[in-house]
């Protein structure tokens, strides 16, 4: 019987890097991706096409995606958030657009400044004009709820989902934004969404705000889903979320599923190798817990006092 594949999606050098204080220098986010194209990965999403005064960090999106070298199998996605967005994002040959909205309509306003409906309207456009030249991917934030309003109903999740599945998107990401989803409830959502839009790539996007983003990976691994977002070290975070902390540390979700059998496609190894060398690249310790402790397969010498005390037992 073969082993279920999972794929995975790196957000670190765009979700991860946008909310840091310091700017990280093109060259620095060219060689991570550089070093992230040959762990495995399904997906990088490399950065935001949006305005440089809204996102500072990532002004220098248009020369990162022209410097990194393309691996064989890996797409380079970028966030897009309008017309302008995407046309800077096709010359620049991304192999993906990724549009974000809210389900949450207060989460939408102070995020995107814009009710929900409008930002429909606006992304919409964006796939009128991108028309099928390159695929789209819908993220859709807050899905299992808001900080702000609380709960966000499935069904209305569901049915911002089918308005872009409407629209002909190749993708939806479904977002715990803020780290609200219990797997429980994300059993649920799953086993609806797959039975909603079985011609859809379904993707998972967890925060590990109150310590269940790999109970929910879990989760919605065992519902079916094979496809999710990770950030290195676990960076990131929500600006409109106070204490929010970043998305799931990818090396410490892809350790768990190799553990458990599941097929990652990831070169554990190397990853860790590249998560080791986050911290000196943001300038502080990141969450990340696999790349500081080691694999469950790493062990370590035996203590002289136990082989000493081993030999006068005759163990």
């Amino acid at each position: 019987m073969s082993k279920t594949r999972i794929f995975f999606n790196e957000v670190a050098t765009r979700d991860g890097f946008q909310i840091e204080p310091e700017f990280i220098p093109t060259g620095t986010k060219v060689a991570l991706v550089d070093a992230l194209s040959g762990c495995g990965y399904a997906k990088i999403e490399v950065t935001s096409f949006t305005s440089p005064k809204a996102i500072p960090m990532l002004r220098d999106a248009e020369e990162v995606m022209g410097r990194i070298r393309r691996a064989p199998g890996v797409e380079y996605t970028v966030l897009v958030p309008n017309v302008r967005g995407a046309e800077r994002a096709l010359e620049s040959k991304a192999d993906e657009l990724n549009l974000v909205m809210s389900t949450s309509e207060t989460h939408n306003l102070a995020n995107l400044r814009m009710p929900r409906d409008k930002s429909f309207a606006s992304l919409s456009e964006v796939v009128r004009v991108v028309a099928g030249r390159t695929p789209i991917n819908v993220s859709l934030s807050c899905a299992f709820g808001c900080p702000m309003e609380g709960d966000v109903p499935q069904h209305e999740v569901l049915a911002w989902g089918q308005r872009f599945a409407d629209l002909g998107v190749r993708g939806l990401t479904i977002c715990d934004t803020t780290g609200m989803a219990q797997p429980a409830q994300v059993a649920r959502l799953c086993d609806e969404a797959q039975r909603r839009f079985p011609g859809l790539q379904l993707t998972l996007h967890f925060h590990n705000t109150r310590g269940m983003g790999l109970a929910n990976v879990l989760a919605a691994v065992q519902s079916g889903i094979v496809r999710f977002d990770g950030s290195l070290g676990g960076l990131g975070g929500c600006p409109y979320a106070p204490g929010a902390s970043g998305n799931i540390a990818s090396e410490d979700a892809i350790h768990m599923l190799d553990a458990m059998g599941y097929d990652t496609g990831m070169d554990m190894d190397r990853l860790l190798r590249v998560a080791r060398e986050l911290p000196a690249i943001v300038g502080h310790e990141v969450p990340g817990q696999v790349a500081k402790a080691g694999p469950i397969t790493q062990l370590h010498p035996v203590p002289a006092a136990v082989t000493e005390l081993r030999a006068a037992l005759s163990l």
